[in-house]
C-alpha cells in the first residue's frame, strides 16, 4: 500500500509517465507544482462554466463561442500540451470572460423563455395537498413537472415546493403561472438530509448539489437531467408521470403559515429605480452597496458572512446570489427610502445582473467601477463559484474578499500572484474587514475590459 503524505506539492496521475502513486514534487514530464496548480485552477473554472452552458442549452439556447473555448482549454490542460505559466493565466482570465458570455447567455435564456423576474414574496409554509419538493438549479425541469401536472388537472392535489437555488424560480412569470407551484422548503443544499428526511412527499433533483439520500426518504426521491444518485429512479424525457404517481401515494400536508421571504430582484427591475438610487447614494443616503454571496459549505468560516450582513451599517445595501444567503436572508433589513436592503438576485449565475448594476451605475454617476462604494465578499463551495471570480478578475476588479477558506488547487505562489495582480483578500475578521471595506470599497485595474467599458 502507497502512504500519501498529509501535503503534497502537486498530485498529477494524467498519463503512463506519472510515478508510483502520481507525481507528487515535480512531473516526470517538467511539470512543476504552480504549473499544475494552474491547470486545475482552468479545469475547475471551465467545469463551472459548462454547468451554465449546460442549463443555456436545456432550453434551446447556444452559443459555439463558448462550447469552442471550453474545448481549448481542456485540450490545454493535456500532457505536453503547455508549460507556459502565463498563457495559463491568460486562459484562466479567458474562462472568465467566457463564463461572463455564458451568464449572459442563461440571463437571456430565461427571460425569453419564462418572462422576465419580477420581486415577489415566496411562501415558507405549507399549503393543504400532497408535495413535490424541487432542488438543484433546472427551470426547465421545473416547468415541465409543473406543466404536466396542470394537464393531469391535479392542480388542488399536489403542491410544488422549490428547494435551495430553485426558490428564484418563484420570481418568472411563466413558472408563477402555474397554480401547482406554492412555496419554499428548507434552505440550503447543506441541511438537505435533514430537511428531505422532514419533507412528508416526493423530491425531485434537478443539478447539481444533491446529495445520496439516507433511508428517511431513499424510496422518494428522483432524479432527472444532468442528476443521477445510486438506487435512485432516474426521470426520462422529462416524463414525470412516475415521481407524479408516487407523490400521490405520499401522505396529504396541513397547510401552515411559515412567513415570507422577497426574492426576484434583477438588473431590468433594478436599473428601472436607478434615479432613486443614484439620487440617494449622492444624498449619502446609501453610504455604501455590499455584494455578499456565493455558495453554502459546512466550513465554520460561514458564521463570517452571518457575522457580516449582520454588522453591515442600516445606510447600506446588501446585494446576494446563490445559495450562502439562506444563512442571513430570513432576517428584517428594512428599507432605505422605499427600496429593500436586501436584494436577493437569485442563483449563482445571478451574478451576471449585479455586473450589469454596477456598470450602469457607474456610466450614470460618470465615474468608474473603482469610484463606487462597493465591496464584493465572495464564498465558495465548488467550481460555479469559481468560474464567476474568474469573470470578475477578468473585469479587473480588485479587492475582492473570498473566504471561507483558500482554495485548495491554488499553491501558495499561484495565489500570491493573485493577490499582487488582483488584490484578492481572504476573509478575515468581519469587524475589521467590514472597516476596510466602508473606507476603500471596491477597485477597478486600469485599462480591464471592465474600465474599457465604462469609458
Amino acid at each position: 500500500m502507497i502512504k500519501v503524505p498529509e501535503k503534497l506539492d502537486m498530485l498529477c496521475n494524467q498519463c503512463s509517465m506519472s510515478l508510483a502513486g502520481g507525481c507528487t514534487i515535480r512531473g516526470v514530464c517538467g511539470k512543476d507544482p504552480d504549473l499544475n496548480s494552474l491547470q486545475e485552477a482552468l479545469l475547475y473554472g471551465i467545469k463551472g462554466t459548462s454547468a451554465y452552458y449546460y442549463h443555456a442549452l436545456e432550453v434551446g439556447y447556444d452559443d459555439p463561442r463558448i462550447g469552442h473555448f471550453l474545448a481549448e482549454a481542456l485540450y490545454s490542460t493535456l500532457t505536453n500540451v503547455n508549460f507556459d505559466k502565463n498563457r495559463f493565466l491568460e486562459l484562466i482570465l479567458e474562462n472568465g470572460r467566457v463564463h461572463l458570455e455564458a451568464m449572459k447567455l442563461l440571463d437571456k435564456a430565461y427571460v425569453e423563455t419564462f418572462g422576465r423576474p419580477e420581486p415577489v414574496e415566496v411562501p415558507t409554509g405549507t399549503a393543504e395537498g400532497h408535495g413535490i419538493l424541487v432542488t438543484g438549479h433546472s427551470y426547465k425541469a421545473l416547468y415541465e413537472l409543473l406543466r404536466q401536472i396542470e394537464e393531469m388537472g391535479l392542480e388542488d392535489e399536489l403542491k410544488v415546493y422549490t428547494h435551495a437555488e430553485m426558490f428564484p424560480a418563484h420570481a418568472y412569470p411563466e413558472l408563477r403561472k402555474f397554480k401547482a407551484l406554492y412555496g419554499n422548503w428548507g434552505g440550503s443544499w447543506l441541511y438537505q438530509k435533514k430537511e428531505f428526511a422532514e419533507f412528508p412527499g416526493v423530491i425531485l433533483g434537478t443539478s447539481n448539489c444533491v446529495q445520496q439520500p439516507t433511508k428517511a426518504y431513499q424510496d422518494r426521491i428522483f432524479t432527472v437531467g444532468i442528476a443521477g444518485l445510486e438506487g435512485v429512479p432516474h426521470i426520462e424525457d422529462y416524463n414525470f408521470e412516475p415521481l407524479i404517481k408516487r407523490a400521490l401515494e405520499t401522505p396529504r400536508m396541513k397547510a401552515y403559515d411559515g412567513g415570507k421571504l422577497l426574492t426576484g430582484f434583477h438588473h431590468t427591475n433594478v436599473l428601472a429605480m436607478k434615479d432613486k438610487l443614484i439620487e440617494l447614494i449622492q444624498e449619502g443616503k446609501i453610504r455604501h452597496i455590499f455584494v455578499v454571496g456565493g455558495c453554502d459549505t459546512p466550513h465554520k468560516g460561514m458564521g463570517y458572512y452571518e457575522r457580516l450582513t449582520e454588522l453591515i451599517p442600516k445606510d447600506a445595501l446588501i446585494l446576494s446570489a446563490a445559495c450562502g444567503k439562506f444563512r442571513y436572508n430570513a432576517r428584517d433589513y428594512g428599507t432605505i427610502e422605499g427600496i429593500p436592503r436586501f436584494l436577493d438576485f437569485g442563483q449563482c449565475n445571478n451574478v451576471y445582473s449585479i455586473i450589469e448594476i454596477a456598470i450602469a451605475l457607474a456610466n450614470e454617476l460618470g465615474t468608474d467601477v473603482n469610484s463606487l462604494p462597493v465591496s464584493i465578499v465572495l464564498s465558495w463551495m465548488e467550481q460555479k463559484a469559481i468560474a464567476i471570480l474568474y469573470s470578475l478578475l477578468y473585469l479587473g476588479i480588485k479587492g475582492i474578499y473570498i473566504g471561507p477558506k483558500p482554495p485548495e488547487f491554488l499553491t501558495p505562489g499561484v495565489f500570491e500572484i493573485l493577490r499582487r495582480q488582483f488584490d484578492l483578500r481572504l476573509t478575515g475578521d468581519p469587524e475589521t474587514d467590514l472597516r476596510d471595506m466602508l473606507s476603500k470599497g471596491t477597485k477597478v485595474e486600469e485599462g480591464s475590459p471592465l474600465a474599457e467599458e465604462l469609458d
